[in-house]
C-alpha cells in the first residue's frame, strides 16, 4: 500500500455525493408516489435490473470481507490490499454499477417523467464519480492500481468477462 491509510468519502458536495443523493431521492419518490407502470415489459426489465443491482451491491461486500484484509472494526470498504479477483477481476467498480442500475431500474419500473428527471442526472453523476474513486485508489495503491486499470474495465461487465477469458487463455 502506498502512503498512509485514510478512509475515503468524497463528501456530499462531490459529483458522487450529488449522484447518491439523487438516487436516494428517486427511491423516496418511488415509495411516496407509487407509480403505476403501464408497459409491462419495461416493468419486468426494471425488476431484472433491480435484481442485478442487488447482486452487484452484495457480492463486493462479501469479496472485500474475504480478501481485503480489513482491520477489525473497520467498514468493508477499508481494504488494506488491492482486491482484483472475483467480481473485481471483471469490473473495477461493481457497487457504482449497482447504483447506476438502481437508478435505471426505478426509471424503467416507474415509467413516470419525474423519475427520468431525477434518475438520469443521478446515473450520470454516479458514473462521473467513478473517476474520482480511481484517482483515490491510484493514490492508495499506486502502480498496482494503474496496472489493474489497464487490465479490468470500470463498469463494462461484458468487456470484463471477455478480457478475463482472454487473460486466462494467455496464461495457459
Amino acid at each position: 500500500m502506498k502512503g498512509k491509510e485514510e478512509e475515503y468519502w468524497p463528501g456530499w458536495f462531490s459529483v458522487f455525493g450529488f449522484g447518491y443523493i439523487l438516487i436516494m431521492l428517486e427511491l423516496l419518490l418511488f415509495i411516496l408516489i407509487r407509480p403505476k407502470p403501464a408497459i409491462k415489459w419495461l416493468k419486468f426489465l426494471g425488476m431484472v435490473t433491480w435484481g442485478a443491482a442487488a447482486i452487484l451491491w452484495i457480492i463486493p461486500v462479501i469479496t472485500f470481507k474475504r480478501k481485503g484484509k480489513i482491520e477489525k472494526g473497520k467498514s468493508f470498504i477499508n481494504t488494506t490490499v488491492l482486491v482484483d479477483s472475483g467480481i473485481y477481476g471483471i469490473i473495477r467498480h461493481p457497487q457504482y454499477l449497482a447504483s447506476i442500475f438502481l437508478g435505471i431500474a426505478i426509471i424503467l419500473f416507474s415509467q413516470h417523467w419525474l423519475f427520468v428527471v431525477v434518475g438520469v442526472p443521478a446515473v450520470v453523476l454516479t458514473y462521473l464519480g467513478i473517476r474520482d474513486q480511481d484517482h483515490y485508489l491510484i493514490k492508495k495503491f499506486g502502480e498496482d492500481y494503474e496496472r489493474y486499470m489497464e487490465r479490468v474495465p470500470r463498469i463494462n461487465f461484458l468487456s470484463g468477462i471477455l478480457r478475463l477469458f482472454q487473460f486466462r487463455r494467455k496464461e495457459k
